[in-house]
């Protein structure tokens, strides 16, 4: 007679910490984002909220610390995942694609800015993602 064998992986997967990875690592890179984004607002630097910004160089100034936030964002997931650090940072990217390509769907019709601009920020989530997890990478192999 023997007993029903059972699968154990060597890593149990932990839900509960890959999905609190997943919402730090966004909590971060949204709120340095939206931070600065009022910061920049109330030094004037930035058009009144609601307002359309077409200045190119505003526009790339946005876009440069969106890539560096999302870098970090994507860092700490890697950091906290229980498993597989880059696989989560790219799903983290791929969530960021996501909200991003929904945000320049929404956002180009209602001529906000430049439509280069939400398009940008759709086409760097994954390689910010892949980038913020090769740093956690590097830091790891040291």
């Amino acid at each position: 007679m023997s007993a029903p064998m059972t699968k154990t992986s060597p890593r149990p997967r932990r839900l509960g910490r890959s999905a609190a990875a997943l919402v730090a690592g966004i909590v971060v890179g949204a709120g340095l984002s939206l931070g600065t984004d009022q910061v920049l607002h109330v030094l004037r630097v930035y058009p009144p909220w609601g307002q359309p910004m077409y200045d190119p160089g505003l526009n790339l100034l946005a876009l440069s610390y969106r890539i560096v936030y999302a870098i970090i964002g994507s860092n700490i997931i890697a950091r906290l995942a229980p498993y597989s650090p880059m696989g989560h940072a790219m799903v983290g990217g791929a969530l960021g694609f996501a909200v991003s390509l929904a945000g320049a769907i929404v956002a180009i019709p209602m001529n906000l800015g430049p439509t280069w601009y939400p398009i940008a920020l759709a086409l760097t989530s994954l390689p910010c993602a892949w980038l913020g997890g090769i740093l956690y990478r590097g830091t790891r192999e040291t």
